[in-house]
């Protein structure tokens, strides 16, 4: 069996853990050996989109960890191309790694490396266009008090739903858990940009075919 994918960015400051978390996800076992990444990580975990219903697909979900280095800002651009959503990673114990991902979303959508103060709103279309999750690392190194600080003003500005977690503990997207249930949603959004994508650019295709034969008709007359 084929599975169609779909790309997932994922996107941070460095350090705040997005390689723990990816490998978290994809093979639900703690990374032993994080690393710094420079450039561009790639890791996969099948997806069954909207599993016990009649559309029920198994997808490809494709993490691409963008490193998150300040010396590569300029060069990233090329690793933003056709993705269908985007996970931004802070870490809970760095007040500024959750104000940078004001910077990483301006980077993606308005194409500008130092972008500080891009808006987000609803106004926004490219925002509002594709799924977005907030995840906080590193719960672990927080106090209690802000173990209870479950959604930040950032993510609500963008609409997103946002998780705090840490990613030493093997359990935390554990079946049936709400950190399970939350991803699966945000994946189960993912292929269906996928699918309208795919539908709109099969009728853009179609439209240019029949354009092409009524103008080879219209020549032969």
């Amino acid at each position: 069996m084929t599975y169609d994918s779909v790309k997932v960015l994922v996107l941070g400051d460095s350090g705040v853990g997005k390689s723990s978390l990816v490998h978290l996800i994809c093979h639900q076992k703690i990374h032993s050996s994080p690393s710094w990444t420079i450039g561009i990580s790639i890791d996969v975990k099948v997806h069954d989109y909207k599993e016990g219903t009649k559309d029920h697909k198994p997808f490809f979900i494709e993490f691409h960890d963008i490193g998150g280095s300040c010396q590569h800002a300029t060069s990233r651009s090329i690793f933003y191309k056709d993705f269908h959503g985007v996970i931004l990673v802070h870490d809970l114990s760095n007040k500024k790694s959750l104000n940078n991902l004001r910077r990483w979303l301006g980077e993606l959508f308005s194409k500008e490396s130092h972008c500080d103060h891009f808006d987000v709103d609803a106004e926004n279309m490219d925002i509002c266009r594709w799924p977005i999750l907030v995840i906080g690392t590193k719960l672990d190194l927080v106090d209690d008090i802000c173990r209870f600080k479950r959604t930040s003003h950032f993510a609500a500005e963008c609409g997103a739903e946002e998780l705090h977690l840490s990613c030493t503990n093997s359990r935390q997207f554990a079946p049936g858990t709400s950190h399970a249930v939350a991803l699966s949603k945000f994946f189960d959004r993912s292929p269906q940009i996928f699918i309208v994508l795919t539908q709109y650019n099969y009728i853009i295709t179609s439209s240019f075919i029949q354009i092409k034969e009524l103008q080879n008709a219209a020549k032969s007359c």
